[in-house]
């Protein structure tokens, strides 16, 4: 009977496109991980319907905002399935499935290449093998260095001993998959002075975020398979220092917070990594930021980072593509180039998609919430942008949504996730794949 399920699921996925399977395969992680935390065996207090899913979302999305005290609302078990969401849903949907498959068969099959790269954004001269297997490599080295790094860190803080070795390896997985999910309910706030947790988790965040096709192609380079980085690559380590070095030097000069602060360096550069990253910790209290930077964060959140990488955000490629589109036409050049390349039409047309279905969903949904929430406009404009941009920042409004409320945060972060052009595709394919079973029907008559 088993086989039987099995075999109908298999048909099911195959008949769906790429996007429309990552949708799919979204929800059930999502469903299954709800399903789990509704389990009144791995709670430490009663847990509304609502709040689990929202916890749920919250971590497969690995967006980090919560409703509810993980630490105080669920046990190790309840917070076990917790790391293990945020693992998923960082490493990305098939990846391990497709990995498995590598390993035991030593191939993939075509219906799984198409879904990876549905899923990621990879230039033609990286090899799909070579891809997921730097992937996987990738964050189980760095999550165990991360988990070694927080636990003499948490130890110099006085958490050992058990304690220390599983908050070590849980904010090591929440900090490489930008989750933001903490097992500390004021996130970092009380670490803001200890250097090594800062630097772990932006070194951590960092290296999650400018993605697994940057990691690829400069291990590509270091091995003299390739004699350049791609141009993809540079685009995102360009935009990803000057946008980084932009935020740093307006939270170090401009924050009043940041500015009476005794490590005011630090906590520049970690409120303005934060952002961009989507990793979603802060060190400072977020509700208290003065109007100019909470807009700067906002920005900050909207753009992101790579395209491939664990980070959310409309992605710093799309941006360079809109900057591009801009200078060319106020120059007056027939041909859209970047840094003295052309950029192909195809790419162009998916970032244009991209801006549009973005900041519409961020206009949509804010309105949406203007209607159902009480609070100012730039806490939930925050909130959206936070939950779209699956970072995880807020300025305190998230546990006092209203229901409707927060179902709609639900469905940003799971959009966030999955891709508004992804989620744009699918249900453009499935209302095409109804079109022409209706024309067919009516043929037939």
């Amino acid at each position: 009977m088993f086989s039987a399920i099995q075999s109908r699921y298999k048909r099911f996925q195959i008949s769906k496109s790429p996007q429309l399977n990552l949708v799919w395969g979204f929800f059930l992680y999502t469903l299954m991980g709800f399903l789990l935390l509704s389990i009144p065996l791995f709670h430490r207090t009663d847990v509304a319907f609502l709040d689990n899913l929202f916890i749920s979302t919250s971590a497969i999305s690995t967006t980090g905002l919560v409703t509810i005290s993980i630490f105080d609302s669920y046990n190790f078990f309840g917070q076990f399935i917790i790391m293990i969401l945020i693992q998923l849903g960082g490493i990305g949907y098939m990846t391990l499935t497709t990995y498995y498959l590598l390993f035991t068969t030593k191939r993939i099959t075509r219906w799984h290449q198409k879904i990876i790269g549905a899923e990621f954004t990879m230039p033609a001269t990286i090899q799909i093998k070579d891809f997921i297997k730097s992937v996987v490599y990738f964050t189980l080295v760095m999550e165990f260095l991360g988990t070694i790094s927080f636990y003499i860190a948490f130890h110099q803080e006085g958490i050992t001993g058990l304690k220390g070795m599983w908050f070590s390896l849980f904010h090591s997985v929440s900090s490489f998959c930008t989750a933001g999910s903490s097992l500390f309910n004021d996130s970092f706030e009380s670490f803001s002075e200890n250097t090594l947790i800062n630097w772990t988790i932006s070194i951590l965040a960092i290296a999650g975020s400018l993605g697994f096709i940057v990691i690829t192609d400069v291990w590509y380079r270091i091995r003299g398979k390739s004699k350049a980085i791609t141009f993809t690559s540079k685009i995102i380590i360009y935009g990803f220092i000057i946008l980084l070095g932009i935020g740093s030097l307006l939270f170090y000069f401009t924050e009043p917070l940041v500015k009476a602060s005794e490590h005011r360096l630090m906590e520049a550069f970690f409120q303005s990594m934060t952002s961009m990253t989507t990793v979603g910790f802060n060190t400072v209290p977020i509700g208290s930021l003065s109007l100019p930077l909470l807009l700067l964060t906002i920005f900050l959140m909207y753009i992101g980072a790579s395209p491939s990488g664990t980070a959310g955000g409309m992605k710093i490629t799309t941006l360079t593509a809109m900057v591009a589109i801009l200078k060319s036409r106020l120059l007056g050049q027939k041909k859209i180039t970047f840094l003295k390349r052309t950029i192909p039409l195809e790419r162009l047309f998916v970032a244009t998609s991209t801006f549009i279905l973005y900041t519409s969903m961020i206009f949509l949904f804010s309105f949406l919430l203007s209607f159902t929430e009480e609070s100012s406009f730039d806490k939930i404009l925050f909130e959206v942008a936070s939950a779209l941009g699956t970072v995880g920042l807020s300025t305190g409004i998230t546990a006092d949504l209203s229901e409707v409320g927060k179902s709609l945060i639900i469905l940003l972060m799971f959009l966030g996730r999955v891709g508004v052009l992804t989620f744009g595709f699918a249900l453009l394919m499935r209302m095409k794949k109804q079109d022409l079973k209706l024309k067919s029907e009516d043929l037939a008559v």
